[in-house]
């Protein structure tokens, strides 16, 4: 009697165990993560979108940006890296927390609704997401959509003015929160190469800013920081006069990082 109890013990802890892993496994259709990620081209700001097919109400494509309900044994920032990945095939890039959205109506529109219906078990479940900014270096990946989405590619931020769900309000306040983070703290290496030029670094201020900076002002302000190192190295097969080469300072740039700054007066 003392094995058979032993063994029904065993049975019903494996079959605990196993519900506890299937629920584990199971989606929450009330709380998800949305990840506005942003690239630079060397002359403008963009975003990366996913394209999750034509909207029969519509008859054009639904862009967002990537995002899914989190599973219920994840954190916030575990579900926000497997959407990047799953999505993208994007990971071990720059994440931070935007904020929470939770409108009622955040889903609300005919061609949003239509798409739950058709994706979702439970389509009429108010969704509260909370939503990231990430910082990639563009020509370091080649984004590959996967789960439901039919593409993913980038968008010029400029030429961007609707999107599904209320995932537009998001990009303006994930943009916005860059904009502000980037004066205090020197983020913007992530959009950079590993080596680049002073009028590069320049043009991607006014790309994020959205507006004109002096260059004089902004090369003095920046070599007063001490976070770039001048390389013996030039620009190659520019049609112009190659222009010297510069690199972060990591040391000096992960002491403003963890610190912040107030000099550029932006």
């Amino acid at each position: 009697m003392c094995h058979l109890h032993t063994f029904k013990d065993i049975i019903n802890k494996t079959i605990l165990n196993s519900e506890n892993k299937n629920k584990a496994l199971e989606l929450n259709p009330n709380v998800s993560v949305d990840c506005v990620i942003f690239g630079f081209d060397f002359d403008q700001l963009h975003c990366l979108l996913i394209d999750s097919g034509l909207s029969k109400s519509t008859g054009r494509s639904r862009l967002a940006v990537p995002g899914d309900l989190i599973y219920d044994n994840e954190t916030l920032d575990e579900a926000a890296n497997r959407v990047l990945k799953e999505l993208t095939g994007i990971d071990n890039i720059y994440l931070e927390q935007v904020g929470a959205f939770g409108d009622p109506n955040r889903m609300g529109k005919e061609s949003d609704k239509e798409w739950l219906k058709s994706m979702r078990a439970e389509p009429d479940a108010r969704v509260i997401t909370v939503a990231y900014f990430s910082l990639v270096k563009m020509n370091d990946f080649n984004p590959e959509a996967s789960s439901f989405a039919e593409s993913a590619g980038w968008a010029p931020i400029k030429e961007i003015d609707e999107l599904a769900f209320d995932h537009y309000e998001i990009l303006q306040c994930a943009l916005k929160q860059l904009k502000r983070k980037i004066k205090i703290q020197p983020i913007g290496f992530n959009l950079l190469p590993q080596k680049f030029t002073l009028s590069q670094l320049h043009k991607l201020y006014e790309s994020i800013l959205n507006k004109p900076l002096d260059k004089r002002n902004f090369r003095r302000k920046i070599l007063n920081l001490q976070i770039l190192t001048p390389l013996n190295e030039k620009q190659i097969g520019v049609p112009h006069k190659p222009s010297q080469l510069f690199e972060f300072n990591e040391e000096n740039y992960q002491k403003l990082s963890s610190e912040g700054f107030d000099n550029f007066g932006f």
